[in-house]
Parts: C-alpha cells; sequence; structure tokens
C-alpha cells in the first residue's frame, strides 16, 4: 500500500478521530504533507511483519502543547530537516520512519518526513490513539531505550538527547519543548525491525484512512453514526465502540502548564435538563463522568465529534456553546496488560480511580 495526496483528508480525519483530543491539529500539516507528496510521490507504507529484523527505524512527531500548534506553524521541511539531523547525530541512515501516535497533525509528521528522505513509513504506531507523556509509548513501554534522539525547533536549533531511560527523556523533552515556544519536532526511540514488532499498534495508519473514509461518506448527525463505526471497529485492534452522550459545550478551560494543556470540559444536554457530563484534559481526553460517575477512562479513547456532522474535535478546538457528540471506544490489548497499565491506567495522571475497561461499565 502507498500513501497518496488523495488518501489524507481520510487520513487526517480518522487520526483526529482516534487522537482523542490530542496529536495537534491536522489542517497545517495536511497542506504541507500534501505538498511533500506531489513534490516527491506517494509514500510506501509497510507493514510491521514485512521489516526486516535489522531494519533500522525511528519514530518522528511533534512534542508540546497542542494549542500553540495553532500559533506556531511548522515549516514545510521541518520534519525532513529533523530527520536529516538524527541521521548525522547517530552517523547512519535510517530505513524506515514510524508515528509516535496514530494522532492528528501527528500523523502526518512521518510522512512528510519519509517523503523528503524517500524511505517507508510503517503502518502501525507507538499509541493506538494519543497519549501525552513519552513514557507513554508501546516502544518505551516494551522496553525501546528513548535516545539517541534529536529536537529541532522553529528557529532551525537542533538538540541531541543521550537519556537512560524514557521517564528522565520525558521530563529533558519537555523542558525544552517550553523553552522553545512550546512546540518542537523530534526524533526518538531508533529501534530495529526485530524490536519494534512485539512493541507497536499495528495497522493504524491504514486504519486511520479506512475510519475516515467512513466519517467523510457517512457525514451527518453523530447520533446516527454509531452503527457506522461499530461495524468500522469489528475489524480492528480496537474493542467496543459506543455512544456516551449528546449536548453541548457548557464550560471549558484549559491552561499551559509544564508543556501541557491541562483544564476540564463540561458538557450538557440541550434541554438545559439532566445530568451534565464532564471530561478531564491533558492534551487529550482522559476521564469522562456522568453526574459524577465514571463512564470512560483512559487508556479506552473519549471522541468528542461536532453533532451535525460527526466531526472529531481536537480538545484545543473544542469551545463553549458547541454541539457535540461523545463517543468511547476500548482501546487496543497491548494497553490492557500490566505493565502497560502501570505507564497509562488513570492513576498515572494522578486520578484516584482505577481502570474499568469499557465494556465492563454500565452505561
Amino acid at each position: 500500500m502507498q500513501v497518496r495526496a488523495e488518501d489524507l483528508s481520510d487520513l487526517s480525519l480518522g487520526a483526529v478521530f482516534l487522537a482523542t483530543g490530542g496529536g495537534g491539529d491536522p489542517y497545517v500539516p495536511e497542506m504541507i504533507c500534501r505538498e511533500a507528496l506531489k513534490k516527491h510521490g506517494p509514500v510506501d507504507l509497510v507493514a510491521p511483519d514485512d521489516l526486516p529484523d535489522d531494519a533500522y527505524v525511528v519514530s518522528i512527531g511533534g512534542v508540546g502543547a497542542p494549542t500553540v500548534s495553532l500559533e506556531m506553524l511548522p515549516s514545510v521541511d521541518e520534519a525532513t530537516r529533523t530527520l536529516e539531523a538524527f541521521e548525522a547525530h547517530v552517523g547512519r541512515k535510517i530505513d524506515a520512519v514510524v508515528s509516535f501516535e496514530i494522532g492528528g497533525g501527528n500523523s502526518l509528521i512521518p510522512i512528510m518526513a519519509a517523503a523528503g528522505r524517500g524511505v517507508p513509513v510503517v503502518d502501525g504506531d507507538g499509541m493506538g490513539r494519543a497519549l501525552p507523556e513519552a513514557q507513554m509509548m508501546t516502544y518505551a513501554i516494551a522496553g525501546v531505550c528513548p535516545s539517541p534522539a534529536v529536537a529541532y525547533d522553529y528557529a532551525g536549533n537542533v538538540t541531541t538527547f543521550t537519556t537512560p531511560d524514557t521517564p528522565t527523556y520525558e521530563r529533558h523533552i519537555r523542558s525544552l519543548a517550553m523553552a522553545s515556544g512550546g512546540m518542537i519536532t523530534t526524533a526518538e526511540h531508533p529501534m530495529t525491525g526485530a524490536e519494534l514488532k512485539p512493541a507497536i499498534i499495528p495497522g493504524t495508519v491504514g486504519f486511520s484512512v479506512t475510519l475516515g473514509r467512513a466519517l467523510r461518506e457517512n457525514r451527518g448527525r453523530a447520533d446516527q453514526l454509531l452503527p457506522v463505526l461499530k461495524d468500522v471497529f469489528a475489524s480492528s485492534v480496537y474493542g467496543e465502540c459506543r455512544l456516551l452522550y449528546c449536548g453541548k459545550v457548557s464550560d471549558k478551560a484549559t491552561r499551559i502548564i509544564g508543556g501541557y494543556d491541562i483544564g476540564e470540559a463540561t458538557l450538557t444536554p440541550f434541554s438545559d435538563e439532566g445530568d451534565a457530563l464532564t471530561i478531564n484534559i491533558k492534551n487529550e481526553y482522559l476521564v469522562a463522568r456522568l453526574n459524577g460517575r465514571v463512564v470512560a477512562t483512559v487508556p479506552d479513547l473519549i471522541v468528542i465529534v461536532d453533532y451535525e456532522t460527526g466531526t472529531p474535535i481536537n480538545a484545543e478546538r473544542l469551545r463553549y456553546g458547541q454541539r457535540v457528540a461523545v463517543f468511547a471506544v476500548g482501546c487496543p490489548d497491548f494497553f490492557r496488560t500490566e505493565r502497560a497499565l502501570e505507564a497509562v491506567a488513570p492513576a498515572a495522571f494522578g486520578f484516584d480511580i482505577p481502570y474499568v475497561p469499557l465494556e465492563q461499565i454500565e452505561v
């Protein structure tokens, strides 16, 4: 399979749905990626199992607060220059690139870099959604070292990293993002094909195109989308899909704290009568409570879409008065393991609540 310019709209739409509010707005990255593919041609999409075990692969994406990405726009060649800087730092050419997360703009950055360097993109990612911290990536959970790594900022400065573990790397890279205006592009967690295969959520790039196509072809009221979404997710690595709520945004407040967008959104019924739904945000939608009762949590996916069109809404685009619907989707099995839950359960974000799989929560 190849990723062509005509695939990007569906890829972006599907990736924003899977991003659970995070990953950065894809509008500008999609335009840049489209130009890259027009200039260099389509990019090959390779299944993880088809990679040679000795292939050298690096993950690439944006790090910072997604709100900043609406103001600090990426340059056309930022992703390619990040990859070039990484190759210069390690002294070898990479064989393929892979995404941090199948989330919004971050789903497109590897494609831009791959087009510019003439290498394939691995069909998969390190989260199966978007998550705010590097140690929450499947690569890190599987034991892949984050460095050597490089970061590239808006002014063209290159910073290199050598750290012993991903939590340490996360602290350093987050500090650099804050000092660099709030957003940087990084190449990190280099690995061999053999290391990548057990450490990736497979097939998510191609699945995003399929999901985006379904959303586009069935554009309309969100409460009528559920049968379509159930059918699409049934053949995926994800679990159950359910509709949690329909209503309007009655309150939303976030601040950039420590390099993250942190806050809360409150939804109320269209009629103003009935229970409110509150959603905690740390770049992504993390915990949903209906009248105080937990109805979905990370690592399962919480997705907010426009009620009239079914178009998914990034957290930085969520505004007071919007009419929305909220879906929840079960996460890939990788994140149900004990080791993964240590990094991505609600407790990892400071919530004093247990993780209960979506299918076990009664609504």
